[in-house]
Parts: C-alpha cells; structure tokens; sequence
C-alpha cells in the first residue's frame, strides 16, 4: 500500500469545490488502496478528506501535536492517530511515513509543509513527488513564483520537476503514477 500525505486546509474556504475536491481525493485513495497521512484534525478540508476516507473503509493516518490536540481538534475516528510534540515533530514523521505529498488549497501551515518538503528536494535528501491539486486555479500564483524562481536561478529545475500540476484528482493520481 502507498501512503500520500495530504496538505490542507484547517478550513474550508470559500468555495464547495475545494471540499469536493478533497473528498473525490480521499474516494479516489480508497479505490486505489492508497494510505492517507495528514495533520490529523477534524476540521476544514482536512477533516473532509479523512471522513470521506474513514466512511469508505480507507486507511487514514493523523500526525498532530500534543497543542493542538489538547483543543480538542484531534480526530477521533482514524486509523491511526500520532500525538506529537511540535510542528517541527509533525512535518519530520509525516515525511517519514509518506511515500508522496499532494498539496490541496489551504493556508500558511500547508505552504510550510509542502515548502519543507521542497527543501529536502532542493538538498538533496529528499525525491519525493509533490503534487499539486490547483482546484480553480488557486496555485496559479503560487506556480508563477516557483517558475520565476527557477528562472532567476534560486531553485534548481530538478525540483520544479518534482512538483506535478493537475486540476482534476483522478488526473492527479495517474500523472503521479499512483494509479
């Protein structure tokens, strides 16, 4: 079995497809028998994609930090649940278990995650595929940046070669070779 983690959102946002698209994801995972890691919370995309999952009999594994679930926002439903110390805890076992890393729209916290990842990319130590799920364009900027980095010479090409773009998740996962 594969394990992807995902980066979202601890909200919403503002449009259904972002939720649509998370839980058209996390069905996709379970039909291909892929193991979802994630920050392991209840809420936003993030609690949207693990309950898709966990109601369609799929493999999901929550990282959280002790902080976080002590708010009660822990996940109580899951396959697995790790209880970490910190941030830094959460992003080191998340690589650790994961296989791939997908980012979905969200904030601050997931661009640190996915960034992190590309940073391990960009030294070295990790080759990991990231992909990007750009529901309505939302990257569209976030992607400009990146080429505009490569092309002013601050990030290598190999690691703009590690990112795979797509709109639509079934694409997504076959452009991976996740399926």
């Amino acid at each position: 079995m594969k394990s992807v983690c995902i980066f979202c959102g601890s909200k919403s946002g503002l449009r259904k497809e972002y939720t649509e698209s998370a839980q058209l994801l996390g069905q996709l995972f379970v039909k291909n028998n892929i193991a979802m890691i994630y920050g392991g919370a209840t809420n936003g995309l993030m609690g949207a994609i693990a309950d898709t999952m966990m109601d369609a009999g799929g493999k999901v594994i929550g990282v959280i930090p002790k902080l976080i679930a002590d708010r009660e926002l822990a996940h109580k439903n899951l396959s697995e649940l790790h209880i970490v110390s910190s941030m830094s805890e959460r992003k080191t076992k998340m690589l650790e278990l994961s296989d791939a890393f997908i980012t979905l729209p969200g904030g601050v916290g997931s661009m640190d995650e996915m960034f992190e990842v590309l940073a391990f990319t960009h030294l070295g130590v990790n080759e990991k595929l990231v992909g990007i799920l750009n529901v309505l364009g939302f990257y569209d900027s976030l992607l400009k940046y990146i080429d505009h980095a490569v092309t002013e010479g601050f990030v290598p090409e190999r690691v703009k070669r590690q990112i795979i773009v797509e709109t639509d998740p079934n694409t997504l996962l076959s452009s991976m070779g996740l399926k």
